[in-house]
């Protein structure tokens, strides 16, 4: 944990497309909890694949290196690939450049494996205030904290999420800002906090962020935000921020009742 700050430092300084997949990544391979965790490899890298942070024919790491990284066995990191690619998201190449890689059209099976079909809408609305709660006091003590060059770095953040034109490149920048802003408040515990949520979230919102409309409602919370961090004004920070994530698990809920109602359409 005493670590996070520095990690999440070198994470907000990322402008390549390169090091922003490394940041993608970090989050999709972070260490497993406890319970089922085959369970959660599957679910983690099925939403990763299913919302486009993981793309078509991109290669996983090896067995040994996700089992390091997301901190289980070979045993069940062979248990979960079984499971992927039992499901068709991903598929193994044999020989010197083999590998587990993922899919392609994976939209033929995104109703079956849809990241929202599984979670309940008061579970989702639940996620949105727990990261309201970690991102509001993250915003009160970023406005008290921030430097003036760290303002402007988050202000090209913002830049860059409104530049960003996939529902891909908005969901990264969107990470981006948001882990910059828990690194700001100069507490590790919110930042790793933040890191841990972002493992879910994440995946999630890059199922909202085709919208283009919603995408420029996000930028202005985002100026909001920004605006009342520059005046120092610490509760317009934290119910800016809060705003914005309570907007977007409530346009979680509505598409998780949507992606059902239209699979139940096709099974009538």
């Amino acid at each position: 944990m005493k670590n996070t700050l520095a990690v999440l430092r070198l994470f907000s300084s990322w402008t390549t497309g390169e090091s922003i997949t490394m940041m993608t990544h970090a989050i999709i391979f972070a260490p497993i909890g406890q319970a089922s965790r085959a369970e959660q490899i599957v679910t983690r890298l099925a939403n990763a694949i299913m919302t486009g942070l993981l793309q078509a024919h991109e290669q996983l790491p090896n067995e040994a290196e996700l089992a390091k990284m997301l901190g289980v066995s070979h045993i069940t990191v062979r248990e979960a690939l079984n499971t992927l690619r039992a499901k068709e998201l991903i598929y193994t190449s044999r020989g010197r450049h083999g590998g587990s890689f993922v899919c392609d059209n994976i939209e033929s099976r995104a109703h079956n494996y849809h990241p929202l079909n599984l979670l309940s809408s008061d579970y989702l609305l639940d996620l949105g205030e727990m990261h309201c709660a970690i991102l509001a006091h993250s915003a009160r003590l970023a406005a008290k904290r921030m430097s003036e060059t760290e303002q402007l770095t988050f202000s090209s953040f913002i830049d860059d999420f409104e530049q960003a034109t996939t529902a891909e490149s908005r969901a990264q920048a969107d990470m981006r800002c948001l882990l910059f802003l828990s690194a700001s408040s100069q507490s590790a515990r919110l930042a790793n906090s933040e890191l841990t949520l972002q493992t879910e979230w994440a995946s999630f919102i890059a199922l909202l962020y085709g919208d283009d409309t919603l995408h420029q409602q996000c930028v202005q919370h985002y100026r909001r935000l920004m605006e009342a961090l520059s005046q120092q004004c610490t509760e317009a920070a934290a119910k800016a921020v809060s705003e914005l994530i309570l907007f977007l698990a409530e346009h979680l809920v509505d598409c998780k009742l949507n992606t059902t109602a239209s699979k139940s359409g096709r099974m009538l």
